[in-house]
């Protein structure tokens, strides 16, 4: 099984890179089976606010995935929390990683970004 048919079910699951996926919030059970795929990494935009459906840091700590959040909060979003973005995603382009928020709107507008600036 791939690191994308693992968390094919997630909302806007789309195989992004080579490495990695994106998507809407995983269940506790998509990470689990990311993780069985060989998945390595979760980097997480979500407003911190935002209602979450279990402890997901709990989560990734038990699954010993490497787990990364940079806020992504409307009306709050500048180019240097664009910029961690784009560092986390340079730094873990080989591992595979799934890139997530609550719908998978933020990660697109934000991997806009990210090939913009790869492909200059």
């Amino acid at each position: 099984m791939s690191t994308f048919d693992a968390v094919s079910g997630i909302a806007n699951a789309c195989q992004a890179t080579p490495t990695m996926v994106t998507g809407g919030q995983p269940s506790a059970e998509q990470l689990q089976a990311f993780k069985a795929a060989g998945g390595a990494v979760v980097l997480d935009i979500r407003d911190p606010m935002e209602p979450r459906p279990f402890n997901e840091a709990a989560k990734m700590k038990e699954l010993g995935l490497e787990y990364v959040v940079v806020p992504v909060v409307a009306g709050q979003t500048d180019d240097s929390v664009l910029e961690r973005i784009l560092a986390i995603v340079r730094k873990h382009k080989d591992r595979p990683m799934l890139f997530h928020c609550g719908s998978g709107n933020r990660v697109g507008g934000a991997l806009l970004r990210f090939i913009t600036f790869e492909q200059c």
